[in-house]
């Protein structure tokens, strides 16, 4: 650790050793953390809540364990964020939303729970948009606080952004960890459907959620999901597969070959994106990737319209009762999809779950052609105003196949706004998409830190 650098700016594997080496103790790493949230939380808004005596607490026990010699990996000793729709004991678990105000849950979340047995220290709960759906959180972006941070997993992207926490959770159901990523400059990860378990999450489309991570770097996030994947028998859709060893593979990557997809994608980014994505292909084809073009089915192209009749029903199941009696509490963008839902019919609903599997069916053939694909991370840099959270156009194929899919930080806008690159890869292969998204990091290059975290 460099002695100009504050600890709360250091990647999971630079504290890791650190503590490892003597150099950095949990205590000093969480009160450096909460240093930083206490300068910058006025500006960034990224926590719902911060658990100040709750993390120092833990902090001083893992300082303990550590002159025991009883490290329990690379997380000991971690602050992380927790977005606000996971269940954590004691803590106000509130989803954005006024209905939940004051709601403590009795247990944690399974996530929660495992982070927690790695020896990660829970620093709160960062703020999402209602439900995790439309609606703002009041969170603003750290590179300009005039522009979105992206939704849903608004101050998880923030927070790891502005260096508040070293790593943080989110959740995405269309585009709501790799769009927050990618607008504020930060690794997001959303591994396989059903590998990371989502009991103790607050739902929105179960056919469609997955819990994601956000991070500094690609290790780190094969770090947090290495503690955290793995089955669960009291989540339903939880996958009885073997999670791959992420970590063991991460370095092993020979240039990869990746398929560029301008179709689709390209049609809804701006052309100041457009020109970047075409930029880093070409930087990575001199690095040594074989870069090539290539063509999606037809039925990609309404994945998106029938997923949301999918994700309106769903949501109207959850909600139902509570929307029934308490309409005007909930914000005009999760209102509106209950009511949409609520309007579907049956056969409708059915028709939607069963061109899902088709559109998937049609697609994975393309994943795997190639080590992964390479997409813009979003249609541009963070938009302007604080309204909206930006469109999820160009995570959300990838998220209702279910797959695996990364965004990496590649740049800044003519702006001084983050821009990313997204990469997808075949199903249940996190291993190897992280390992090409590690790749393509070393080739890049590139680690971005808002201009004025100091």
């Amino acid at each position: 650790m460099a002695m100009s650098q504050k600890p709360c700016d250091l990647t999971i594997a630079e504290a890791a050793a650190a503590m490892g080496e003597g150099k950095l103790s949990p205590s000093q790493l969480v009160s450096s953390c909460l240093e930083r949230i206490d300068a910058l939380e006025d500006k960034i808004q990224a926590w719902a809540l911060v658990d100040r005596d709750g993390a120092l607490e833990t902090a001083q026990r893992l300082d303990q364990e550590l002159r025991r010699g009883e490290r329990r990996g690379p997380l000991h000793g971690i602050p992380v964020g927790i977005k606000d729709i996971f269940y954590t004991a004691g803590l106000r678990t509130e989803a954005g939303s006024p209905l939940w105000s004051g709601f403590v849950p009795s247990y944690d979340a399974t996530v929660v729970v495992r982070l927690k047995e790695a020896g990660a220290i829970i620093l709160g709960k960062t703020h999402t948009t209602e439900f995790a759906y439309l609606d703002p959180a009041p969170t603003r972006n750290p590179w300009h606080p005039e522009h979105t941070p992206g939704g849903s997993s608004s101050g998880s992207g923030a927070g790891v952004a502005a260096g508040m926490c070293l790593a943080a959770l989110g959740s995405q159901t269309m585009g709501s960890v790799l769009r927050p990523a990618a607008y504020n400059g930060v690794v997001g990860f959303k591994p396989q459907q059903g590998r990371i378990s989502t009991y103790g999450v607050v739902p929105l489309s179960p056919t469609l959620d997955h819990v994601g991570i956000l991070a500094r770097t690609v290790a780190d996030a094969a770090l947090i999901f290495q503690a955290i994947a793995g089955h669960d028998p009291r989540d339903y859709r939880s996958l009885a597969e073997p999670v791959p060893d992420c970590l063991s593979n991460l370095e092993r990557q020979e240039a990869p070959r990746l398929g560029l997809v301008r179709q689709f994608f390209y049609e809804h980014a701006d052309a100041e994106m457009r020109a970047h994505i075409d930029s880093v292909a070409e930087h990575l084809s001199r690095a040594g990737a074989r870069v090539e073009e290539v063509t999606l089915p037809p039925s990609f192209m309404s994945i998106m319209d029938n997923a949301r009749v999918i994700l309106a029903v769903e949501a109207a199941a959850y909600h139902e009762e509570k929307f029934g009696k308490h309409r005007e509490q909930y914000r005009p963008g999760i209102g509106k999809l209950i009511e949409d839902g609520l309007a579907i019919s049956a056969t409708e609903y059915a028709r939607a779950l069963e061109t899902r599997l088709e559109q998937i069916a049609g697609a994975l053939p393309l994943l795997e052609q190639v080590d992964a694909l390479l997409t813009p991370g979003a249609p541009g840099a963070a938009p302007k105003g604080l309204a909206s959270t930006g469109s999820p156009v160009m995570q959300a194929p990838w998220t209702i196949m279910g797959v695996p899919a990364v965004s990496l930080p590649t740049g800044l806008s003519q702006d001084g706004l983050p821009l990313a690159i997204q990469l997808a890869g075949p199903p249940l292969a996190e291993d190897r998409l992280l390992a090409v998204a590690r790749w393509c990091e070393r080739a890049l290059e590139v680690r971005l830190r808002p201009p004025y975290v100091s």
